[in-house]
């Protein structure tokens, strides 16, 4: 399942390969890209990459998923989607997506996530698809609210970070009002 390359009109979203580190360690490194992610410290060494990307290797045991966001025209990674915390029993996934600063505001992460959510309710079996978002996000909170996720309130204390606690949205979306969405589209 993990083995799938996903593709829309101007994406091609494939899994990470040892090739992809020097990528994975600008992106990660990168204090914008970074802002919000309370659960994680920029990186600070390109084995940090290797170690990532090893992390993700497909294996059908493993409860996530990460893609890289390749541009089709240029062949150039530009930021990365995929699954957390993929409970089997009860059908549901945690979504995570990070892309390079220079790319915001082209639509390239919506075009991405309308692959990455056909992909997590139709191969994955996903009942529901939910994403934590930091308060200050508005970005993201966009996004999600585009693609017609409910915000379901706030987590309180999400993420111990430096020594502080952060607060975080929980966005979701549920196959069933996925499917109405999609049924009025065409």
């Amino acid at each position: 399942m993990f083995h799938t390359e996903l593709e829309t009109e101007r994406l091609r979203l494939r899994v990470l390969t040892e090739n992809d580190e020097s990528f994975i360690y600008t992106l990660f490194s990168n204090e914008e890209v970074g802002r919000y992610l309370y659960d994680e410290e920029p990186f600070k060494e390109k084995k940090q990459a290797e170690e990532f990307i090893q992390w993700y290797s497909p294996q059908e045991e493993r409860p996530f998923n990460r893609f890289g966001i390749e541009l089709k025209t240029k062949g150039v990674l530009i930021g990365t989607c995929g699954y957390h915390e993929w409970d089997q029993v009860n059908h549901m996934a945690e979504i995570g997506y990070d892309l390079l600063p220079d790319y915001w505001g082209e639509g390239y992460m919506n075009e991405a996530l309308q692959s990455l959510l056909a992909f997590g309710f139709t191969s994955m079996n996903l009942n529901r698809i939910h994403a934590y978002i930091a308060l200050e996000n508005s970005r993201s909170k966009n996004l999600l609210s585009k693609l017609n996720f409910s915000d379901e309130g706030i987590f309180r204390d999400k993420h111990l970070y430096k020594g502080t606690y952060y607060d975080h949205h929980c966005f979701s979306l549920l196959r069933k009002e996925w499917k109405k969405q999609r049924g009025s589209c065409i």
